[in-house]
């Protein structure tokens, strides 16, 4: 039997989202209860989009939880490089090799004949999707093209007629037709490869035996099934994972709720109590135990006991079970050492002292000062925003287009957040003290505290994020229609500003 090699590839581009933990658990428990191997390896051939501090933020807080792998960029192993930064001249020879072999082709459309091409499909009413201009040309004429240095891409050929069957461990055969399936860029004109050619081959040159993924891969999974039929290449067993809901059933995402993995152990959620319950997402014990940790899932893990009803993230329920264990599983002292180590600690504190000692006048004065540093969101109400200059509707508005926008903020420094504030208030129309007067309540819960800039420097972008998202939701929300209306401004202040 083949041995059991499980790998869970993030692309660095964010804040360490828990569904990354939510498919890391997963994967990690499925290869230990079968004696096998997880590994890591990192996905940034988005190149503009990719940090060395996304990376790391991922790696950090995987390894706070305890989801440690065999194999990684930060630990080596056999199968490297492990990011496929790295592997550049690897996927370009299996890329030739799929042009060689008549199974991909040379695309030198301009970005201005696909923008064109997809809006005389939409008009038409038809499918998004490569028609296939490119290839049909000659052989003599693409040698010429590529000899003159023209800019192109290489797209994979796929089957014009008939369905692919994909077959999934939790769902059967699942088909799909290929006249669905696009003439997916397999090499960017950068050089670098595509998610697609990138994650087969190296699955396959990594020994990947399953692939243990979110369901919302399906639709994609054709392509890579028809690139290890092109290569020669036995394809691994797919095992397509319920996505995490929305208590509305739509799909989690930090535009309605926090998902960094950092904004919950900010928050003060104990690594073993989040992993649990992201545990409990779609699967359940045998004895139906709600309490258990790593070794125990993966001593009693099968994978057919795994629920494909939409898994709903449920905070009050991950408060609930943070709680048992703070209850049950701590001794006083320990409860005080777990304390300690968030942010009972002079590391942190120290960061704190500047900001009291300009306002304190009694050491009785500073833990007033500072205690919504240890908070996870401020006790709030509607009333807490009244007499202010702006209106509800207008705060709402303003609260919400400071956090799209310090959610685009790469480098969180005070200056910065100041800047993205003061852009905001000038677009809209207001002063920056009106706009700054229920900011500071949102963050800090109250009208009188420390400078509101430098909390949200240390607080991070994770809590500030959280912070703003609750002191919208407290003042009634905003609809869909609101939030579409919304978008549209920011999108226009967003060109304005670049």
């Amino acid at each position: 039997m083949t041995k059991v090699r499980t790998r869970i590839a993030p692309s660095p581009t964010g804040d360490p989202h828990v569904g990354t933990a939510y498919i890391a658990l997963f994967n990690k428990v499925f290869a230990e209860s079968a004696g096998g191997e997880f590994i890591l390896r990192i996905e940034d051939t988005d190149q503009a989009r990719s940090t060395k501090a996304s990376e790391q933020a991922i790696l950090d807080s995987l390894n706070w939880l305890g989801l440690s792998w065999s194999e990684g960029p930060d630990v080596g192993g056999p199968h490297g490089p492990y990011r496929q930064s790295d592997r550049k001249d690897i996927y370009q020879k299996y890329t030739q090799q799929l042009v060689d072999e008549g199974h991909a082709f040379p695309c030198f459309c301009t970005s201005e004949r696909l923008d064109d091409l997809r809006e005389k499909q939409r008009e038409a009413g038809e499918d998004i999707g490569y028609d296939g201009h490119c290839v049909h040309l000659s052989a003599e004429e693409v040698q010429q093209r590529l000899s003159a240095g023209e800019t192109h891409v290489v797209r994979m050929k796929v089957p014009q007629e008939g369905v692919c069957v994909i077959k999934d461990v939790l769902r059967g055969d699942v088909e799909i037709d290929w006249k669905q399936i696009d003439m997916q860029v397999l090499m960017k004109s950068d050089g670098l490869p595509t998610y697609h050619l990138a994650s087969v081959v190296d699955d396959h040159l990594m020994e990947i035996s399953h692939i243990m993924r979110g369901e919302e891969w399906i639709s994609s999974t054709p392509k890579q099934l028809a690139l290890y039929q092109y290569f020669g290449w036995e394809a691994p067993i797919y095992v397509h994972l319920p996505l995490l809901r929305n208590a509305d059933k739509s799909k989690l995402s930090k535009r309605k709720n926090p998902t960094s993995i950092t904004y919950f152990r900010e928050l003060g959620i104990l690594p073993e109590a989040l992993l649990n319950f992201l545990g409990m997402m779609g699967w359940t014990m045998p004895n139906g135990e709600e309490i258990f940790n790593l070794q125990d899932m993966i001593g009693a893990f099968d994978v057919n006991r795994i629920s494909l009803g939409g898994p709903v993230f449920d905070q009050e329920k991950l408060n609930w079970l943070n709680g048992k264990y703070l209850r049950e599983h701590h001794t006083p002292e320990q409860l005080l050492q777990r304390l300690v180590d968030w942010k009972f600690n002079a590391e942190f504190a120290t960061q704190l002292m500047p900001l009291a000692q300009t306002r304190a006048e009694t050491l009785g004065d500073i833990a007033p000062l500072l205690a919504f540093f240890f908070q996870g969101n401020p006790d709030l109400t509607e009333a807490s925003f009244a007499g202010l200059k702006l209106e509800t509707e207008e705060i709402k508005n303003v609260l919400q287009l400071i956090l799209w926008k310090l959610e685009t903020l790469r480098d969180w420094q005070k200056d910065n957040i100041f800047a993205d504030v003061k852009a905001i208030a000038e677009h809209t129309g207001h002063k920056f003290k009106d706009v700054n007067a229920p900011l500071f309540i949102a963050i800090t819960g109250s009208t009188a505290s420390v400078s509101v800039m430098d909390a949200m420097a240390i607080l991070g972008p994770d809590m500030t994020r959280g912070r703003l998202r609750h002191a919208i939701s407290v003042l009634g929300g905003l609809g869909k229609k609101k939030l579409k209306s919304l978008e549209k401004e920011f999108n226009q202040i967003s060109a304005f500003l670049d």
